[in-house]
């Protein structure tokens, strides 16, 4: 565990503990932490959700395939975040998404049942991680609202365009480097990657955009 305490105290939900209340509470919840190569499924879809991960190091995305295999990607994840905490909050039966690791990821899981109930020790500091829990549900809750309102445009230049705008406004810059390569942002946004392409290529000529790889300018 001490090996990844400063990655630990960089994931929201521990904000505000200490680093020895930490390690204890991470020890009593009974936390465990797994390696997962690249490509590697961490949680498949339609499994019971009882974890909540949190990325220790690496990369990886949480995904939905529908009927004929067509991959959306909802969201990107970095260390220092956790994942799929609503889901095991909620301790649905069939996790509804996937969570595939994108490169070699080191994981934390923790039980979402230990979190949520208190010991009888009452301590402090796990009053402390249900306010912030709860805290970064709310912010989720708002990030995917943005999602989609960008997946409900009917063109690929109006989502292309919105995802830009709310990243922009988000960075407080005109320019943004996005975390998704041509891809990975044609299943971000649910279009094919081809047109995507020829949208951007469109949006250069008519100088409203500027592009090198994942860096975006809006002009």
């Amino acid at each position: 565990m001490k090996k990844y305490l400063n990655i630990l105290k960089q994931c929201r939900i521990f904000s505000s503990i200490g680093e020895e209340d930490l390690l204890r509470m991470l020890t009593c919840f009974g936390a465990k932490i797994e390696t997962f190569d690249k490509k590697y499924t961490i949680f498949a879809e339609g499994t019971q959700a009882k974890y909540m991960g949190i990325l220790l190091s690496g990369e990886a995305q949480t995904v939905q395939f529908d009927y004929y295999g067509n991959k959306s990607i909802l969201s990107n994840i970095a260390p220092g975040e956790m994942f799929a905490e609503a889901f095991a909050c909620a301790a649905v039966d069939s996790l509804p998404v996937a969570v595939i690791a994108t490169e070699q990821s080191d994981v934390m899981f923790v039980p979402c049942d230990h979190i949520l109930h208190t010991c009888n020790n009452q301590c402090g500091f796990h009053q402390q991680l249900i306010y912030n829990l709860v805290k970064e549900l709310a912010e989720k809750t708002i990030r995917f609202h943005q999602k989609v309102e960008v997946t409900g445009k009917r063109t690929t230049r109006e989502k292309l365009l919105t995802y830009l705008s709310l990243e922009s406004k988000r960075a407080q810059s005109t320019v943004v480097e996005i975390p998704f390569d041509r891809q990975e942002l044609a299943d971000y946004l649910e279009v094919d990657r081809s047109g995507l392409s020829a949208e951007i290529s469109k949006l250069k000529k008519e100088g409203l955009i500027d592009c090198k790889k994942n860096r975006f300018e809006l002009l």
